[in-house]
């Protein structure tokens, strides 16, 4: 069922508009022509490609003239920010996909970028792996992706997990709600961009091999001090705000990591001449000359060991891109207990919560006249918008209760008094719920209006209460209908699978952000949420019969 809806996301993702691939060149013409063979290779063809000059002295016109369907757009050199800005104006796809002429994408480069984003709807945009290859494209090792972590924006500022930009597609119309990039920041400009979209928006990855990085000599990465010095203060643009105490742990985890990274970098070989090398190190004492020494102690360590050993830690150390059966890395969630056993309430908001609250606060106006609450008036306190009077039914004597008895009781609850129940997750503790409901339908006054959650994938409370249900739509549907009448209910299904398996896990909003719990899947509820009004003159009134 959900790989059919996935499939059709897709298919609809490439009639609405399609990807747009903008080729970016500046003195590349040499590689231009694999990086459009690439593009026009593709399992899914883009409905633009566009070539952007910037400032080039080595005629990409001539290269362009054996693709008759290629754009160029040639401007004066003002930097690979800026021409990406321009280029960006020029199309009209809704997906674009940015490519440097010296790299090239992998065949299904955009038919799993665009299932990546079908399957994340919502998303800024999303990545997949790449590899590196020399300047005739053999690989030079396998796949490589860093995964990113629920908070996008944190695992950004920890470090660039996207790693390469033509593994990319981006929603346009989100890119450019960010401003597009930064044209004043000549290198890094990809990452500050990222760290712009991730604050925003979702963003999300796959393990699909979408894009070859070449390695020639002349990459604008290999200046290892210069990046260092740019990756910082792409970091200082986007520190977080002094009162989000995890973003600016983020922060300074991002700041150790470039600094190890680049210090490491220049004692590593990548082909350059010795002279090159020894210049990047000497320059790199200038930038981090308490990092570099220790650097080059950990490659002398790595290359005096046996190679058996360094191919071992290497092999430790490097991610895997897809798990084989049997292989997959649970990580933290490799447990028979979950991470907090008190529905998250020990680590902060229950996921359930999120949808709790989004709910009455946005039906906050009915909370008003004469109003009962189950448990506690803690929620009728938060939404008050103009009560007359509280009551709080509980079945025992506790601080606070105006009525005790049992909602299955019709005998409890008095007839049209009430103008709001708000009744949140309570409605699996009646064995009979169909009896439950018509009592809160009694017990509202025509015209009153019951607020009304329902558990539906859930850790279950077997301690205190006698717990008997949890709801599927379908269901809740029914029993609504059957008491309140068709039309006079308003039912909503929160959640997703991977809200799913944070509320199983007792993890908290604070531990994931709305990002994730936002996209509704109806195969995988977690909260159903309903708004029913007693109708003053028509509706349909419960029977009698149990």
């Amino acid at each position: 069922m959900m790989q059919a809806l996935v499939t059709d996301r897709l298919e609809d993702a490439i009639e609405d508009r399609g990807v747009a691939v903008i080729v970016t060149t500046h003195n590349y013409a040499r590689f231009l022509g694999d990086a459009i063979d690439s593009v026009l290779a593709q399992s899914v063809p883009p409905v633009e490609v566009l070539v952007v000059d910037d400032g080039s002295t080595d005629d990409p016109a001539a290269v362009l003239a054996r693709y008759p369907g290629v754009r160029l757009l040639a401007i004066p050199q003002q930097g690979i920010a800026a021409a990406r800005n321009a280029a960006l104006a020029q199309v009209s796809a809704r997906f674009v996909v940015f490519l440097d002429a010296d790299d090239v994408l992998a065949h299904t480069a955009l038919e799993s970028g665009l299932a990546c984003m079908a399957a994340n709807p919502g998303a800024g945009f999303v990545y997949g792996a790449h590899r590196l290859v020399d300047a005739d494209l053999k690989p030079l090792g396998g796949p490589s992706i860093c995964r990113v972590q629920p908070n996008g924006w944190h695992s950004l500022l920890r470090g660039n997990v996207v790693q390469m930009h033509a593994a990319v597609i981006f929603d346009r119309a989100k890119l450019l709600a960010v401003g597009g990039y930064e044209a004043t920041i000549p290198r890094c400009e990809d990452y500050d961009l990222f760290l712009r979209m991730a604050r925003r928006f979702l963003v999300a990855c796959h393990p699909a091999v979408v894009a070859d990085y070449r390695l020639h000599g002349q990459n604008m990465s290999s200046d290892a001090a210069e990046m260092l010095a740019w990756h910082l203060k792409v970091l200082d643009r986007n520190r977080p705000d002094p009162a989000d105490v995890a973003g600016l742990r983020a922060w300074r985890d991002g700041q150790r990591h470039w600094k190890k990274a680049f210090t490491n970098f220049v004692w590593t070989e990548r082909g350059a001449p010795s002279a090159t090398r020894w210049a990047q190190r000497r320059k790199m004492m200038r930038v981090a000359p308490r990092l570099t020494p220790a650097a080059a102690l950990r490659q002398i360590v790595l290359r005096v060991l046996p190679d058996p050993v360094v191919d071992l830690v290497r092999r430790v150390r490097k991610p895997k891109v897809t798990p084989r059966l049997g292989d997959f890395d649970f990580g933290d969630l490799a447990r028979l207990k979950p991470v907090d056993p008190n529905f998250g309430y020990g680590r902060g908001n229950p996921v359930d919560r999120y949808y709790i609250e989004r709910f009455l606060d946005t039906h906050r106006k009915d909370v008003k006249g004469r109003v009962l609450e189950v448990g506690t008036p803690g929620y009728s306190q938060i939404y008050d918008s103009g009560i007359t009077r509280q009551d709080v039914l509980n079945v025992n004597d506790d601080p606070g209760t105006t009525i005790r008895g049992d909602f299955e009781d019709e005998a409890t609850l008095p007839a049209d008094t009430f103008d709001c129940v708000i009744f949140t997750q309570a409605l699996q503790y009646a064995y009979r719920p169909e009896v439950a409901l018509r009592n809160l339908y009694r017990t509202l006054k025509p015209g009153g209006v019951l607020l009304a959650t329902l558990p539906a994938i859930t850790p279950v409370d077997n301690i205190e209460w006698q717990w008997y249900w949890a709801f599927a739509p379908k269901v809740a549907n029914r029993l609504f209908e059957e008491t309140f009448g068709p039309g006079n209910f308003t039912l909503e299904v929160h959640g997703n699978v991977f809200a799913a398996t944070c509320f199983l896990q007792g993890l908290a909003v604070e531990d994931v952000g709305p990002r994730w719990l936002d996209p509704a899947d109806p195969a995988y509820p977690v909260n159903i949420t309903v708004r029913a009004l007693k109708r003053t003159e028509t509706g349909l009134k419960p029977t009698e019969n149990d």
